[in-house]
Order: structure tokens, then sequence, then C-alpha cells
């Protein structure tokens, strides 16, 4: 034996295995297609944002949440519905998903203390829901944000890593693709795939795919930290569901390339179930890197309530085609209108005040005040009015972004910049002026408006989230503020489905039992179970989803070896 546990993957979910496993003093090699600086994986990149539940950075700020509440509506945005006949996809998921929520409002947030995360002091809102009690959707806000974002998260166990790497405890191996699992007598024993050259490129950037040789290395147990496919857009067109329309012709990639499933034949040809492939999490919300790192490289924009959005024709969406309130249900508007099919994109309309309130970007590097635990800067850029660093950078550079300080001339600018389907000045005229009807009181029948009041009344929200409400244009049709229309794409992002796992995080066979030495964890198994999240998550939870699944993985095998 090489090891006594082999971690495929050295993504947040992997690395907080192998950390539970040398702390109780197990051998681990840890290996990845990806360099040294490439440590951390996809999670270095988030937002940082994780799912709690009646904390005390809620109570701080008044929100009256439970357990009760939670699961609820984790069920409710779940839907799970794959629970009939022998080989149901869902009863493994619906286990972990009560799971998740019991750790979120229990051990989590001393767990994350104990480890080295500390969290901002303001709980974010997202994915605000679609409308229906029961249905999708947080009733409360449940986002806390780590201090240095995606980078903070993960900082601790990369720490972890290299600390039992020097006391020999642990082995980091680079470059190392994995092509195959080894199977003898029924059980995994071990990985084979290729040596990669050496990559000095930076952080996610596209790496060389030479071979300079091969490798076999054995251990009693093999944990999959491998990730989901949305750096790979054929399997993403490949299993994207009837229910969510038609696949977009063009996509941006919200992940870096190595985020590509190349695990998962492996893990079948060695006996592994895999569910739900066609539950995928992509954002409507997603603009060009004017400075891109990967290929196709898009940031999604977290959006406020406020901003104006109108279709790729210049109509304003429907319910459930509200800001920040139902991913899923968006997308599935925008790719399942008929006469919207043969186009790949939406505008969000804003004023230059909403822009600076509403507007934050997804991604570690977009947020340079919380990444760098900079409160100087966070004052400045949450609370002093401007527009922040990289939001401007975006204005100055983006090829989404235009402005202008009419009507007319931001029609001329958006058609420019998508000529394809040109948008009509009196139709966006008339949406703004719709829309400017509803906000001249505080009451309204618009859902929008109702929504944008509701979370003026949370203290987070009103501090640091919500523009305060205002009209568009005056009563000669002049803007008041400066326009700015922002071209958005299908970004994506999240695999929902993927290897069935026990609680344990042991991968499941056809048969239902455990394919022995075999686990997996974090987007690889679906964040538990091949489908923690049924349909729908309700943010915060993907990072969350693999620090729990690999925590899991590292205590079973702990106690098992």
């Amino acid at each position: 034996m090489d090891a006594d546990v082999i971690v495929v993957g050295h993504g947040l979910s992997g690395l907080v295995a192998a950390r539970e496993l040398s702390r109780s003093g197990k051998r681990v090699i840890i290996l990845d297609q990806q360099g040294p600086q490439d440590l951390g994986g996809q999670a270095w990149w988030s937002f940082g944002g994780l799912f709690l539940v009646d904390s005390p950075e809620q109570r701080r700020l008044r929100v009256k949440d439970s357990f009760d509440l939670a699961w609820r509506d984790w069920q409710g945005s779940a839907a799970w519905d794959r629970t009939d006949g022998p080989g149901d996809q869902d009863a493994w998921a619906q286990r972990w998903g009560r799971a998740y929520v019991e750790f979120a409002t229990g051990e989590k947030r001393a767990w994350l203390r104990e480890a080295g995360i500390d969290l901002t002091p303001v709980v974010g809102w997202a994915e605000r829901g679609d409308g229906h009690v029961g249905g999708h959707g947080n009733s409360v806000p449940r986002f806390h944000i780590a201090w240095g974002t995606g980078t903070g998260v993960v900082a601790p166990f990369a720490a972890a890593a290299r600390a039992a790497a020097e006391d020999g405890t642990t082995t980091l191996l680079h470059r190392h693709k994995v092509r195959g699992l080894l199977v003898e007598g029924g059980a995994v024993v071990g990985v084979q795939g290729d040596l990669l050259a050496d990559d000095a490129g930076p952080r996610g950037a596209a790496s060389p795919a030479g071979t300079v040789g091969t490798f076999e290395l054995r251990a009693q147990a093999v944990v999959l930290a491998s990730g989901g496919i949305g750096g790979n857009h054929r399997l993403v067109r490949q299993f994207w569901p009837a229910r969510l329309g038609t696949p977009p012709r063009e996509m941006i990639t919200g992940v870096p390339a190595y985020v590509d499933g190349s695990m998962y034949a492996p893990a079948e040809a060695a006996g592994a179930r895999l569910v739900n492939r066609d539950r995928m999490w992509h954002y409507t919300e997603g603009i060009r890197n004017w400075d891109p790192v990967w290929p196709s490289h898009g940031i999604r924009i977290l959006p406020g309530p406020s901003p104006l959005w109108l279709d790729a024709l210049g109509r304003r969406l429907p319910v459930p085609g509200l800001p920040g309130h139902d991913t899923l249900g968006t997308l599935r508007l925008l790719r399942s209108t008929p006469d919207l099919a043969e186009h790949d994109h939406s505008w969000f309309i804003v004023t230059r005040s909403i822009l600076a309130k509403e507007f934050a970007l997804s991604g570690s590097e977009q947020n340079p005040d919380i990444t760098n635990r900079d409160r100087k800067l966070l004052l400045k850029t949450r609370l002093g009015g401007g527009l922040s660093g990289p939001v401007q950078a975006f204005l100055d550079h983006g090829p989404d972004f235009v402005s202008a300080d009419s009507v007319a001339g931001l029609v001329r600018a958006m058609n420019r910049i998508a000529p394809e389907a040109p948008v009509r000045e009196d139709a966006l005229m008339d949406a703004i002026r719709q829309r400017d009807a509803e906000f001249r009181n505080p009451f309204s029948k618009d859902a929008q408006a109702q929504s944008v009041h509701n979370a003026r009344r949370y203290l987070g929200d009103r501090l640091v989230r919500v523009a305060r409400p205002h009209l568009f244009l005056d009563e000669s049709g002049h803007p008041r503020d400066g326009l700015v229309a922002v071209k958005l794409h299908i970004l994506t992002r999240k695999s929902l489905g993927g290897l069935q796992t026990d609680l344990a995080s042991r991968v499941l066979g056809g048969d239902g039992h455990p394919v022995p030495g075999l686990y997996a964890v974090g987007e690889a198994a679906g964040f538990g179970g091949g489908g923690a999240h049924g349909y729908n998550a309700l943010e915060g939870t993907f990072l969350g989803g693999c620090i729990f699944t690999g925590l899991k993985a590292g205590r079973d095998l702990a106690g098992r070896l």
C-alpha cells in the first residue's frame, strides 16, 4: 500500500477529508491534474457564501430562523420526486438534505470557527424565492460571507495539507491525471493514470495536457473529490434537461476548464451509480470577464432586487424572473419562451445608484475588500455610495456594459452590442414608465416593487444591499441618475447530481450497496447522496456541501481503517 487513503482532487471537499484523516494519523495521498498553484480548486474563486441557520449573525440583525423553517424551505426548493422503486435516485439525497440543514443549524458554525474561518457581520438574502409559500427560496436571509471570501474558506484546509506534507503524513502529488480506478475482488484498491507535464501558469488558467509518463498507486480506500461538469460545455449540453428549454448556443463559463467531469466514467466502470445528471445549476446573470483567466471566463452578478430585467427583445420578464429570486425559474423562462429560443442573452437596466448599491460580483478576485479583510475599504465600498473598483472596471472595460444619459442613447448602445436582437426605444421607454409607476408610493401590485420594499425592511439589505427606491425617469422622460444596460449571458456553474452516496460518503453501486473502498465528496457526489439540493439550491450551500461531505468521509474512514 502506498497510503491508507488516496484523495482524488485537491479542492475544498478533498482537503477537508484529508484534514480529518491526517489528524487521525492516517497516511494520505492527495493528487490532482492541476499544479500546486491551483491548490484549493474552484472554491478559491468563490464569494465565500455559507448557509447557516439561527446564527448569532442572524439574531443580531433581528432575523428569526429555525431548523423547521429552513427544512421547509429546503424541501420546497428541492422538490424531490424520484423516490419510487428499488432504484430511486432521491432516497439518499433527501437524507443528505436533512442532515445538512441539521449541520447548518447545529455544529457547523462552531466547527468553522475551530477550523479558522471567520464570518462578516452582514447576512445576505440569496434566492429570495418564487413567491409561493412552500415553494422555492429562502424565507429569511441565511447567506453568511466568510472573511477572505473563497480564499478564506479554503486557506485553513490548504494550510493543513501543506503542514501534513511537511511532517510526512500526507503526500501532495500535482499534475497526476487519474484515468481509472484499480478494482480487485469487487473492491477499489487504487488509481492509475498519466503524469502530466509541469505547469507554471497562473491559478485557474488552462494547463498543458502533454503526458510525460504513467503512475499507479494503491490504498485501502479512494475518495473522489473531482468536481462536476461546469467547465465542460459538451457534457452540460448532453445532460441539459427538457424542463429548462433548449440549451443556449453560446454560454460563458463560471469555473476553470479543469472542472470537466472526467472522473464519472472511471467511477461507473468501477461499479458506481450516477444519478440525477440532468439536475444542474447555471446562472442567468453572467457577464464576460474583461480580464479573463480561463477560456470563456464569465462572472456572475449577484443582484439586489431593483434592476429592471428585460428579455432579449426588450420585454420585462414576468414572475419568477425577478433579480435574485429564482435562478432556475428565470433560466427556464428565458430558454423555454418560443420566440426567445434563438437568443442567448437578456438585459439588466439600472440607474447608477442601483449599480453602486446592488451590484456585487461573485468571486474572490472581484471583492478585494472582503478577500483582503480590508475593513476600511469595505466601509468605503459597501456604505460609501460609490462604485466599487471591480464594478467600475467592468463599467469601463466590460464588453457587456453600456451607459447613456437618455433612453434613446441607451437603446442605440444596446443595439450596437446585440444587433441580432434590436430593442425598440418605445418598448424600453414603456417598460421603464410602467416600472416607475409602481414606485411612486410604498404600495404596489407589482411583485418586484413589493420585493424591494420587503427587502428594505431588513437592516442588512437597507445598509449594504438595496438602493433606496427611486424613479428612473423624470416627468419629461429624462433619466434622473444616468442609465446603464448590462447584457447578460447564461453562465455554467454547478452539477446538482452525481455519484450516489450514503451518509458516510460511501459510493453506492447499482444494487444499492456500497462499492467497497470508494467514497465521493463535494460536487462529484451532488453535494451528498447524488442530489442533496434536488432541483434547486438555496445558495451558500455549495461550499458548505463540500465541507460537510468531506467531513463525513474523513470521519468515517478515520474510524473504519
